[in-house]
């Protein structure tokens, strides 16, 4: 790249949304960065909170290294307006990317895809590492950001599930689940459900990506032996949790921090059994038992993040995308 320290390349929600990357790209490349945390060679340091008493908004900063692709990077994330409706919130998340060989900048982007990506890739490696070696059959909870792109990458890690289950009550967001299903693998199709407890008792992987104010709560006596309970947003009751035979979690300190409406009456949250990291590396296996019902915590680490970003990045630059904004000049 033949460019000074004083040029920075900043892409826009625009530029990302027209940069095409496959499914399995964007699994591969969150699957790599779990084994380079795993292997010692990033770093992802707990992420800074700041939020007023009144609890009108929450802003977030993270700061880590890959340690294979050599990048440093800072995310910053702000909601304004939690009191109010989804649609009257104020949300914003950025991502800028410093190479650590050359010492110059990569980019600066607007982080909303990557996330809305790199989440269901997670689920998806979750329900690979954890569920039981017949299962056929995966539920998803919610048809919002995350409950759109759940079913495309479970058939990415899973393509052996043939039956397809979706659980939701807004007509535009089963709609979206539906076209997106239909975008990836066109000769699938889903099944809306609405009798929640036994779509539960069908479920092999079940992935609850419901919003705060939804009323579904799938509880412990409703999983079938083997089942796996993905916890992104809400829609699993906490008896999933602390009933469950074995906890999995990318981080167990970000459970322990953001997995409190999970907790039971006295406020505590049950030891976590493995970390994702842990198992994508091969050292230790999610599963010892075909029948264990295993409960599995979906939150971000910054690492995954930064490689995403830093591919997206990768292929702005070989399309020319972006706009060079003189920053140190």
């Amino acid at each position: 790249m033949d460019r000074d320290d004083t040029t920075l390349r900043v892409l826009s929600t625009s530029d990302l949304a027209g940069l095409d990357i496959t499914l399995a790209d964007v699994v591969g490349t969150v699957e790599q960065a779990y084994r380079t945390l795993a292997a010692g060679q990033s770093d992802n340091p707990r992420k800074l909170t700041v939020k007023p008493a009144d609890g009108h908004s929450v802003s977030y900063a993270m700061l880590g290294r890959d340690g294979v692709r050599n990048v440093v990077a800072i995310k910053t994330s702000y909601k304004h307006g939690l009191h109010e409706s989804r649609e009257n919130q104020h949300y914003y998340t950025t991502l800028t990317i410093y190479d650590d060989v050359t010492g110059l900048p990569v980019a600066m982007m607007d982080c909303s895809r990557i996330g809305s990506l790199r989440t269901p890739a997670v689920s998806a490696l979750l329900a690979r590492e954890c569920a039981a070696p017949d299962a056929r059959t995966a539920l998803v909870i919610g048809t919002g950001t995350q409950g759109r792109l759940a079913l495309p990458f479970l058939l990415t890690t899973l393509p052996e599930l043939d039956r397809l289950l979706l659980s939701g009550t807004h007509p535009e967001g089963i709609a979206a689940v539906r076209a997106e299903l239909a975008r990836h693998f066109p000769d699938r199709e889903v099944e809306l459900v609405e009798d929640l407890k036994k779509a539960s008792r069908d479920a092999d992987v079940i992935v609850a990506t419901a919003g705060a104010h939804t009323t579904a709560a799938v509880e412990a006596d409703w999983l079938k032996p083997g089942a796996v309970s993905i916890l992104v947003g809400h829609g699993l009751a906490p008896s999933t949790l602390h009933r469950a035979d074995r906890v999995i979690a990318t981080s167990a300190a970000q459970m322990r921090v953001t997995g409190t409406d999970m907790a039971d009456a006295d406020g505590n949250l049950p030891d976590v059994d493995l970390e994702l990291p842990v198992i994508i590396s091969g050292v230790s296996k999610a599963r010892t038992a075909p029948d264990q019902r295993i409960f599995a915590y979906n939150s971000g680490l910054v690492v995954t993040d930064i490689a995403l970003g830093h591919r997206f990045a990768q292929l702005a630059a070989a399309q020319n995308l972006g706009t060079e904004v003189a920053l140190w000049r």
